[in-house]
C-alpha cells in the first residue's frame, strides 16, 4: 500500500474502532449499573437500551451511505461523529433509564459505518482495497477487546457517566482525525457509469451478501447470549473471560492474513469465502455437539473466529467491489443494515431459544442459518477487476 492509502486506511479504521468501541463498552458493565438508577430494575428497559444503538443505525445506515454517495464522505462523517458525541454526553448526564436510553438512540443515529467503508474504497486502489478492508476488521476485533478487557476497568475508575463522557471525547477527537489526517476523497470522483439505487437491491451478487452479514452477525450475537455463561459454568470467572477472547482474536487475526492475501492477489476470493463461511459452520454446529469444558470452547471459539475475520475482512471489500456505477455508498448503507438487523435478531431469536430450549438449541439454530449461508455462498460469482 502507498503511504497515503495507508494513512487514509488507518485514520478511517481507527474512527471504524471508535463506533464499536461505542457499542461493545457498554455490555459488560451495565447490567450492573443499571441497578443503581431509576427504571434499572426493569429487564425491559435494560435489553432496550442495550439494543437501541443497534435498531437506531439499521434506519439510518442507507440514508448515510446515499447522502455520502450525494454530499461527500467527509461531511457525513463529521455530523455523524459530532451527533455521536452528543448522545454519549446525554447518556453519561442520565440520571434514569429513560434518559440513557434517549442517549443510546442519539447515538446510534450517527451511523458513519457505510460512509466510512464507501471512504475507505474511494482511497484505495482495488489491488489493496482487500488489506484496507482487513485493517478494519482488525480494528472491530481490537475494539471489542479493548471493550471486554478496559470497561470493567473504567467503570470502576470514573463510573457509568465517566465511560459514556469518555467514548463521547473520543468522538470529538476523531472529528480532529477526519479533518487533518483522513485525505481528501480524489478529484474528481471514480465515477464508472451512473446506476439507479434500485440496482443496488436488484443485484445478486450483492444480496448473497447481504445475506451473509445478516448470518454471521445474529449468528455472532447468539453465541455471546451463550458462551460467557458456558465459561463460567466450566470454571471460569468472568472477570477472567478475556484471558480466553484476547489470545482467540490474536491468533485469528494472525492466521487470517495468508487467507486475505489468497483472496486478493491469486483470484481466490470465493475460495476463501466459501471457505471461511466452512469454519464458521463447524465451530457452531460443535459447540452444540460437543462437552463444554474450557479446552473444547477455546478450541472451537478459535475456528470459530478464524471464519468469521476472515468474512469481515473480505465481504467489506466485494460490496465495494460489485456495488454498481458510483454507488458503493448506497450498497454499504445497505450492507451494514442487513448488518444491523442480524443483531438485532441474534439477540433476539437466540435469547428465546436459549431460554426455553437451552444453550444446544441456540447453536444448532445458528448452525442451519450458516448452513443456508454456505449454499448461497456457493453458487457466487468471483469478481471481475475493474481494468477489465
Amino acid at each position: 500500500m502507498s503511504a497515503p492509502e495507508l494513512r487514509a486506511t488507518l485514520s478511517l479504521a481507527a474512527i471504524f474502532a471508535l463506533r464499536m468501541l461505542g457499542l461493545f463498552m457498554i455490555m459488560p458493565v451495565f447490567s450492573i449499573y443499571a441497578k443503581s438508577i431509576a427504571g434499572g430494575d426493569n429487564a425491559l428497559l435494560v435489553g432496550i437500551t442495550l439494543g437501541a444503538y443497534g435498531v437506531t443505525q439499521s434506519l439510518l445506515y442507507i440514508l448515510y451511505g446515499w447522502l455520502s454517495d450525494k454530499l461527500g464522505r467527509k461531511p457525513v462523517i463529521i455530523t455523524g461523529l459530532v451527533i455521536f458525541a452528543v448522545g454519549s454526553f446525554v447518556a453519561s448526564f442520565a440520571h434514569d433509564i429513560t434518559w440513557v436510553i434517549v442517549g443510546r438512540i442519539i447515538q446510534g443515529m450517527g451511523a458513519i459505518s457505510s460512509a466510512v467503508l464507501a471512504f475507505i474504497a474511494d482511497l484505495t486502489s482495488e489491488a489493496h482495497r482487500t488489506k484496507a478492508m482487513a485493517m478494519v476488521g482488525g480494528s472491530i476485533g481490537m475494539s471489542f477487546a479493548v471493550a471486554i478487557v478496559g470497561a470493567p476497568i473504567v467503570f470502576h475508575w470514573l463510573g457509568m457517566g465517566g465511560l459514556f463522557a469518555l467514548v463521547g471525547t473520543f468522538s470529538i477527537l476523531a472529528v480532529a482525525v477526519v479533518l487533518w489526517i483522513v485525505p481528501d476523497a480524489p478529484m474528481p470522483m471514480p465515477v464508472h457509469v451512473r446506476a439507479p439505487f434500485a440496482e443496488v437491491l436488484r443485484n445478486t451478487e450483492l444480496l448473497r451478501l447481504n445475506f451473509g452479514v445478516l448470518v454471521l452477525h445474529a449468528t455472532q450475537t447468539a453465541l455471546f447470549l451463550v458462551v460467557p455463561r458456558l465459561l463460567a459454568d466450566a470454571g471460569l470467572p468472568v472477570a477472567s473471560h478475556w484471558q480466553i477472547y484476547l489470545p482467540v482474536m490474536g491468533l485469528s487475526f494472525v492466521l487470517m492474513v495468508p487467507a486475505v492475501i489468497a483472496a486478493e492477489k491469486r483470484r481466490m476470493m470465493k475460495s476463501v469465502v466459501v471457505s471461511a463461511v466452512g469454519l464458521v459452520l463447524i465451530g457452531q454446529f460443535m459447540l452444540g455437539l460437543l462437552a463444554h469444558t474450557i479446552a473444547t470452547l477455546v478450541v472451537l471459539l478459535f475456528v470459530y473466529f478464524l471464519g468469521f475475520n476472515i468474512l469481515e475482512a473480505v465481504q467489506p471489500s466485494l460490496v465495494s467491489k460489485l456495488a454498481p456505477g458510483n454507488r458503493k455508498g448506497a450498497a454499504t448503507g445497505v450492507y451494514n443494515t442487513t448488518q444491523s438487523i442480524g443483531l438485532a435478531l441474534g439477540g433476539v431469536v437466540g435469547g428465546w431459544l436459549l431460554k426455553h430450549v437451552g444453550a444446544s438449541a441456540v447453536f444448532y439454530a445458528c448452525s442451519f442459518l450458516v448452513l443456508c449461508w454456505l449454499l448461497v455462498a456457493f453458487n457466487m460469482k468471483a469478481p471481475v477487476p475493474r481494468n477489465a
